[in-house]
């Protein structure tokens, strides 16, 4: 769609975020449902203050129609309306030369620049700094993009998210165990989540025996 010599705007579908909005939405319904059950026989007073509740819920309030009797009715027409624009979403573009094709690609990868920043300043802790030379700072970013980098790649491989990961690998731990002839460090068995994503990222399984050290004669 082109508004004009500068501006162009595209309507983009994302079936996975069509049926997260349908999701949500059939969540809401439900709740409003249960919430508004029987107020047939309240006092026309005590469905006021209950319509008045209901409006400092906006999930709520968004699918609720009042009867010109004061009534309260789930709003059938709202319901079609939104249906029809489950998973769509506009983007509006300065340079009418661009497909429509490029737009929505430009458009997710600026959504993965920010993602990153917010990764850094929480995921990683870029922030805050506490250095005050400028190598100092300079360097503490890099490390910071490294690991951002080393995450991206992990999740490339492994089609999974690094809090899964890293969820995942925090229930692998290491036992210490110590005897009359030595101390040894043993690692638990691994689950199947860990296997494959190890396989997935071409890392080899861990040593089952950690470390060794035998007891010495005094």
């Amino acid at each position: 769609m082109r508004i004009g010599e500068a501006d162009r705007f595209v309507i983009c579908f994302n079936p996975d975020g069509a049926e997260r909005d349908a999701a949500i939405r059939e969540r809401l319904i439900a709740q409003l449902a249960e919430v508004i059950a029987g107020t047939d026989t309240l006092s026309a007073t005590k469905r006021a203050e209950l319509r008045g509740v209901i409006s400092t819920k906006p999930g709520l309030n968004r699918y609720l129609r009042t009867t010109p009797k004061g009534l309260l009715r789930i709003d059938a027409a709202k319901i079609k309306a939104e249906t029809n624009l489950d998973g769509k979403y506009l983007l509006r573009c300065s340079d009418p030369k661009l497909s429509a094709e490029d737009i929505a690609v430009g458009y997710k990868q600026s959504l993965e620049v920010e993602r990153g920043w917010r990764d850094m300043k929480q995921v990683i802790d870029l922030r805050p700094v506490y250095h005050r030379l400028e190598e100092r700072i300079r360097a503490h970013v890099i490390l910071c993009w490294l690991a951002l980098l080393l995450i991206r790649i992990i999740e490339t491989s492994t089609s999974i998210t690094w809090k899964r990961i890293r969820d995942e690998f925090d229930l692998l731990t290491v036992a210490t165990f110590a005897g009359p002839t030595g101390t040894f460090r043993q690692r638990a068995e691994l689950t199947k989540p860990q296997r494959d994503i190890l396989a997935k990222l071409d890392i080899p399984t861990p040593k089952k025996i950690v470390e060794v050290i035998p007891t010495t004669d005094a």
